[in-house]
């Protein structure tokens, strides 16, 4: 529970930090797609085991990350692709922004931040159900060493 938690407000926030800057830069229509691809990548290389984490260790693979990051990228890209066209958007007022209702989908704080909770959070709960597995089985993978009664005659003698 406190992974599924700290997994979405680890992707939360940084979603919605990629999501403001582009409200401030006035990033908008065509440009949305590959942003909220971007922030999907990006969760997706801090969500679970970073990076950084995975780059240290010998014993893993930098290619979990990078496999992540794909996967963020392209549902980040689908889920803006699935709330603009198929669902046709909702509207959505923030007064504190402007007083016009405009669609979830073009707030980019928010929408960004949904897509980087949700994954954030789907990242760490697969890390964290694939890595208490992992441990259990690298430790009972090592198998016992035979013992021999001491009487028993040694083979080629």
């Amino acid at each position: 529970m406190i992974k599924l938690l700290l997994g979405l407000l680890k992707g939360a926030l940084l979603g919605g930090a990629i999501g403001y800057g582009a409200y401030a830069a006035g990033l908008d229509g065509g440009l949305l797609w590959p942003l909220y691809g971007l922030a999907g990548a990006l969760v997706g290389l801090v969500a679970g085991t970073p990076l950084w984490k995975l780059i240290t260790d010998k014993n893993a693979t930098s290619w979990v990350s990078v496999l992540k990051a794909l996967f963020g990228f392209g549902v980040g890209c689908g889920l803006y692709a699935l709330v603009g066209r198929v669902w046709g958007g909702f509207e959505l007022t923030l007064s504190f922004l402007e007083d016009k209702p405009r669609l979830v989908q073009h707030w980019q704080p928010v929408f960004a931040a949904s897509i980087g909770g949700f994954l954030g959070a789907f990242f760490e709960i697969d890390d964290a159900i694939g890595g208490d597995d992992s441990k259990a089985k690298a430790g009972a993978a090592k198998p016992a060493a035979a013992k021999v009664p001491a009487g028993t005659p040694k083979r080629g003698a």
